[in-house]
């Protein structure tokens, strides 16, 4: 357990270094960290069982698949999101030749 809340803390820390950078693709890996961290702080607190949310067997301990379900629902938004922030840098790299925001401010 403590290797994972480790995890999630250095996924957190390093999406949020990334987000601090003024590149734009750095930006968009950072965002994709924090999501990842977010991701993997709701599975853990959802318990990590190994039994299937579904059965006969009422009187075992089963894993709750409303954060699995909410962690699948995320992946799926962050992976539109990622690929619309990534045609969105794209645009601006060509159109500028660089993906520095401070190069998007002069323009």
């Amino acid at each position: 357990m403590l290797i994972v809340s480790l995890s999630v803390g250095v996924l957190f820390s390093s999406g949020v270094y990334l987000l601090l950078q003024k590149s734009l693709l750095r930006t968009l890996l950072g965002i994709l960290l924090l999501g990842n961290g977010a991701n993997l702080l709701i599975f853990v607190s959802g318990g990590l069982k190994t039994k299937a949310p579904f059965g006969k067997v009422f009187d075992q301990s089963f894993a709750d698949p409303v954060p699995q379900a909410l962690i699948l629902t995320a992946i799926v938004i962050g992976l539109g999101i990622a690929a619309f922030f990534l045609v969105l840098i794209l645009r601006a790299s060509s159109s500028t030749g660089s993906d520095d925001v401070a190069e998007l401010d002069r323009e």
